[in-house]
C-alpha cells in the first residue's frame, strides 16, 4: 500500500470515528497531493518520495504558521497549527538527528572534495536527496555552511 492510500484509509477511519481535527487535516493533505498531481501539463500519480516532499512542505507551513500565531498572541490558533503539524509528521520518515546530519555532511565533503563556501552547492547537491523529508533544509544548509567555514 502506497503512502497516499494509507492517508486515504486513515481519513476514512477518522471520519468513522468522528475525529474532525484529524479528518480535516488529512483532507487538506490529500488536497495538496492532488494539486501537485494535476500541476503541469500532464496529470500523473506521485511517487511516495514526491508525496513525502509535499508532506514536508505542508508540515513546514504549519510550523511557520504556529510561530506567527504565537508571535501575534493567538495561542489557540498556534496550538491548532501545531496539532495539524503533528498529524502530518506521522506520515513523514523519522527525522535525522543533528549528529547524523553532521556525519552525512562530512561524507559529502569528502566525496565532492569541496572546500570553502564556494563548495556549498556541490555538497548540498549530494545531501539533498539523502535528507529530503528527513531533515529541515534550513538546518542542513546552516550545518553545511558551518562545516565549510572551518
Amino acid at each position: 500500500m502506497g503512502l497516499k492510500e494509507k492517508i486515504q484509509e486513515d481519513l476514512t477511519g477518522a471520519m468513522k470515528a468522528r475525529d474532525e481535527k484529524r479528518s480535516g487535516t488529512l483532507r487538506m493533505v490529500l488536497a495538496a497531493i492532488k494539486n501537485e498531481e494535476v500541476a503541469g501539463k500532464v496529470a500523473r500519480q506521485l511517487t511516495d518520495a514526491e508525496i513525502i516532499t509535499v508532506l514536508s512542505r505542508e508540515a513546514k507551513k504549519r510550523r511557520e504558521a504556529a510561530e506567527g500565531f504565537e508571535a501575534g498572541g493567538r495561542l489557540d490558533r498556534a496550538e491548532d497549527e501545531k496539532n495539524e503539524g503533528k498529524i502530518i509528521a506521522e506520515y513523514l520518515p523519522a527525522q535525522l538527528s543533528e549528529d547524523e546530519i553532521k556525519e552525512m555532511i562530512k561524507e559529502a565533503i569528502a566525496q565532492t572534495g569541496a572546500a570553502g563556501p564556494a563548495g556549498m552547492g556541490q555538497v548540498m547537491k549530494v545531501l539533498s536527496p539523502k535528507t529530503a523529508g528527513r531533515a529541515d533544509g534550513a538546518l542542513v544548509s546552516a550545518l553545511v555552511k558551518a562545516a565549510l567555514a572551518n
